[in-house]
């Protein structure tokens, strides 16, 4: 039987694989729509493409910060 803390812990790990893996995948479907709805404007098909490695970098980034406060909050509690 799994205690508060040990019920707590698992909540907080669920949640920041939810935030991290939507702070990735937004960004990049974002992207990539908008980089096709231009593309589309515009008759230029490799937008899209430039629009997923945009999206790719900002999630990235995103994810580096969400990890980071994490990690440094993480280390304050013990």
């Amino acid at each position: 039987m799994m205690d508060n803390k040990q019920k707590n812990q698992v909540m907080e790990t669920l949640a920041l694989v939810m935030q991290v893996s939507i702070s990735m995948i937004l960004p990049i479907l974002a992207c990539t729509l908008f980089g096709v709805w231009i593309g589309n404007k515009i008759d230029v098909d490799w937008i899209a493409i430039l629009g997923f490695f945009i999206g790719a970098a900002a999630g990235v980034e995103s994810v580096y910060k969400i990890v980071k406060k994490y990690l440094k909050n993480n280390d304050k509690r013990v």
